[in-house]
């Protein structure tokens, strides 16, 4: 079980204004035609999507090795261990699914199931006048202190997240605010659940359950939890946090009256996902989430494996000793043995660093033979998220341009396609395939369609030229600026301006006997020997990249004739361009040190250094006046504008080394905005601040982030997409809808489908949601993320779950591979093996 509260690649930081997604059991206009909105029915719910199945091999108890300890990377150490407190994490949901109870878990479809290890039943008994729910709690379930779970701790619940005691520090209070009263059955093992009004998601509620000495007061609440818990009630057990490396220890609970966990231990262990590659390698973690590089280098290890090569020979396949012919290796013999005592020395020091980076790749080649890629998809889906607060965007029309200018079906094959998954984008914004809620709901939209998008630009006012300024107007703000005369300074300076006209006019004129000299030379040649001294104008002759003529390499003045194909726009600092262009040239290159010595890197792999292609740059950044255009953009339209203005979006990625892949679908989104006349401005930011500083607060035109599906759409993804209303300080409440694109009637849907409990009829209201959601374009669904799970190989019950919760208590590994086999084996290697002895055999 985990949390998902915010967007990855984001998953959306939690405000105290918004109600966050709940821990789920996983882990965690244009004018429409009506029958277009009309036309989502229960009988399309299971349109024909794709299913990725689990991949965690499943293996019957009775084959799993009881003891072991399993140490599993997760992102950071929580920092708080309360679920429902604004900065609880996915390790804190993590360790929730292990000690606490969940009345419903979900199952491989999405689907929430009842969990026989707290419930006997749960149900609604009456629906008149009142809905109420009766729920028959498993005789033996006990807290750790001994304590049965029953009606006071549900109340305790109630109470602190019911929103009605503001000294309560919570996240969310979706479901919670309608119960009217909590009673005690015939016993405490049975409870009475009275909901002000229909509830049609109340089995969402009390999972995790806390026990009443953490809810039961405010300062138990806010404070009390955040590093311990009181009670818990799970297979597992909180035995510590360790406050130095973040380590939290779970251990066996002797009180579990469920089947016994069969590991002794879990160890989380916060290892950021950029270091787990390295982490892997070093054999000090059994189970990670990891990106598709460190998949890539595990599968590598596997298949010289399997072709009967260790580690070093691995290394001298297409490892950091791939490069050493036999000729370098003996000119390099021969210089280390020379008589230049310096030169000697020199050639000795390389060689000795050759000959550890080869042990090295030779020991994480070794280790990384151990594990296996577990791969399946996450419930959770990448968006391109266009924020309609102001700009372009705020127009419905630029909106859907923009997505149907986008090929999704494209953009999903390269993500999912190389890794053998299936790669049909998400029809709906509210469900995944294989969810009962899901239909495709994207012709409400529509599917990819240049000229389509190009019409609904124009029809919206931008047009190719359109950027373009009348004769003598000055561009942006400054021609704003001076449709405000009559101030002062501007009768100042037109009265100074007519003083030296007045003098220039009363001079004699020049005499024309020497025209090499006159004043009457070509503006132009005037201005060209002022370039070629140096001496021109630092503010002229800017150009957007990308937006100049096809077959013109040159940078055109700023003062070009209209129809010329360049806008002039305020330049970035050339010392950031260079930035990027660095940068871009590194991630193309792949050139950290751990690549290369992992040979995964571009040049490792080819053994030699690469070409490197010239940087086009993103259509829409700028560059000073005398660098050479770049190639036209193949596909690339002239730029559009409006009203002097040229038509721009800024896009925002984050920069981390775990969001390669994202960028590189941003890179694929510009060049098909691109093809329509939409420039973009790429910008790159800390992942740090990605959410903070930029998608939440609004500072974006277009983001990629993904957003968790959930088995309660109609509670869960409300606060995603409602729409945003003016707060009392004059600010715009979002709660979590950061595209800020909302309506009334997708509102009301949503409303509706939590207020019925006829469980059809909410299907068909959240269908309906969707559909207009996809009709207003503030986000659009790309492809489904792939979950890739790094797992030793004798590691069961264990790895890719897709939406299905762990059952922590069946982890643990194969009876006839032990992890104390597994060590055993692998330390065996380890000493077989010698860094001298492998670097002799590459010299």
């Amino acid at each position: 079980m985990s949390q998902i509260g915010a967007p990855r690649g984001g998953t959306c930081p939690k405000s105290p204004r918004s109600r966050t997604l709940r821990t789920v059991a996983t882990l965690t206009s244009a004018v429409l035609a009506v029958s277009a909105l009309a036309g989502c029915s229960a009988d399309d719910a299971a349109d024909a999507a794709p299913v990725a199945v689990q991949d965690n091999a499943p293996t019957p108890r009775d084959l799993v090795a009881d003891g072991g300890t399993l140490r599993w990377a997760v992102d950071a150490a929580p920092t708080t261990l309360n679920a429902f407190q604004a900065d609880a994490d996915a390790t804190t949901s993590r360790i929730a699914g292990a000690v606490l109870p969940a009345l419903y878990t979900l199952d491989q479809r999405g689907r929430p199931q009842r969990n026989p290890d707290y419930l006997e039943s749960a149900q609604v008994v009456e629906t008149e006048p009142k809905q109420v729910v009766l729920y028959k709690l498993n005789q033996q379930a006990v807290w750790s202190d001994g304590r049965e779970i029953g009606a006071p701790d549900f109340v305790a619940q109630w109470r602190a997240l019911s929103g009605r005691d503001t000294a309560y520090w919570t996240a969310r209070n979706s479901g919670y605010e309608r119960i009217e009263k909590i009673e005690r059955g015939k016993n405490d093992l049975e409870v009475r659940v009275t909901f002000s009004k229909p509830y049609a998601d109340w089995q969402s509620l009390f999972t995790p359950l806390y026990p009443k000495q953490v809810m039961g007061s405010p300062d138990s609440f806010n404070d009390g939890a955040r590093t311990t818990l009181k009670a818990t009630a799970g297979p597992f057990l909180l035995k510590f946090v360790d406050a130095k490396s973040g380590d939290v220890t779970l251990i066996r609970n002797p009180r579990w009256w469920g089947q016994a966990a069969k590991l002794d231990t879990v160890v989380l262990k916060p290892v950021p996902r950029a270091d787990r590659a390295d982490a892997l390698a070093a054999g000090t973690l059994d189970l990670a989430e990891i990106d598709r590089s460190t998949a890539e280098r595990i599968s590598l290890a596997l298949k010289d494996a399997r072709a009967g090569r260790n580690g070093a020979q691995a290394a001298l396949a297409h490892g950091p000793g791939s490069s050493i012919t036999p000729s370098k290796a003996l000119k390099s013999w021969a210089l280390a043995h020379g008589s230049d005592e310096e030169k000697a020395e020199e050639v000795r020091a390389a060689r000795k660093k050759n000959q550890e980076a080869i042990a090295r790749y030779a020991s994480a080649q070794d280790t990384l033979a151990t594990y296996v890629v577990r791969k399946s998809l996450e419930p959770a889906y990448t968006q391109l998220s266009l924020n309609g607060e102001s700009g372009p965007l705020s127009d419905e029309r630029v909106r859907r341009a923009v997505a149907r200018a986008i090929d999704r079906q494209e953009l999903a094959e390269s993500v999912l396609k190389p890794l053998g998954l299936p790669a049909k984008p998400p029809g709906s914004h509210l469900a995944l395939a294989g969810q009962a809620a899901y239909k495709d709901s994207s012709d409400a939209l529509g599917g990819q369609d240049t000229q389509e998008a190009r019409a609904l630009l124009a029809d919206a006012g931008w047009v190719p030229g359109g950027a373009e300024q009348p004769a003598g107007t000055k561009a942006g703000s400054e021609a704003e600026k001076k449709k405000e005369e009559g101030t002062e300074k501007d009768a100042s300076e037109k009265k100074e301006a007519e003083k030296a006209e007045k003098k220039e006019a009363e001079k004699p004129a020049k005499s024309t006997a020497t025209p090499a000299v006159t004043a009457t030379a070509p503006a132009d040649a005037k201005k060209k020997s002022d370039e070629a001294s140096g001496d021109a104008p630092s503010d002229e002759g800017l150009y957007i990249v990308g937006d100049d003529k096809p077959g013109d390499r040159r940078a055109v003045p700023a003062q070009a004739a209209p129809g010329a194909g360049t806008r002039v726009l305020t330049p970035a600092p050339a010392a950031a361009l260079q930035g990027a262009a660095l940068q871009a040239r590194a991630e193309a290159l792949d050139t950290r040190p751990e690549a290369l010595e992992a040979g995964t890197g571009s040049a490792a792999r080819a053994g030699a250094p690469q070409a490197v292609k010239p940087d086009r740059g993103a259509a829409g950044a700028y560059a000073p006046r005398g660098t050479a255009a770049p190639a036209a953009v193949p596909g690339a339209q002239q730029a559009l504008g409006k009203d002097g203005k040229a038509l721009s979006l800024r896009f925002v990625l984050p920069s981390g080394p775990g969001s390669e892949s994202l960028r590189t679908v941003g890179d694929r989104i510009v060049r098909m905005l691109d093809a329509v006349g939409i420039r973009t401005e790429v910008t790159k930011v800390p992942d740090e601040s990605f959410f903070k500083d930029h998608i939440a607060s609004g500072d974006y035109d277009l983001a990629l982030y993904s957003w968790p599906a959930s088995a309660f759409p109609a509670t869960d993804a409300r606060p995603i997409f409602a729409k945003p209303e003016p707060a009392s300080d004059g600010s715009l409440m979002v709660e979590q809808n950061y595209s800020r694109v909302g309506t009334d009637r997708i509102d009301q849907l949503f409303d509706q489908a939590a207020g019925t409990l006829d469980e059809e009829e909410a299907l068909e209201l959240v269908r309906q949601a969707d559909a207009r959601i996809w009709a207003a374009a503030g986000s659009i669904p790309l492809y489904q993320r792939p979950q890739l799970v790094a797992a030793r190989a004798d590691l069961v019950n264990a790895g890719a779950w897709g939406f299905a919760a762990p059952r922590y208590q069946d982890i643990g590994f194969e009876k006839d591979a032990s992890p104390k086999k597994a060590d055993k084996k692998a330390d065996k290697k380890a000493d077989e093996r010698t860094g001298e002895k492998t670097g002799e055999k590459a010299d």
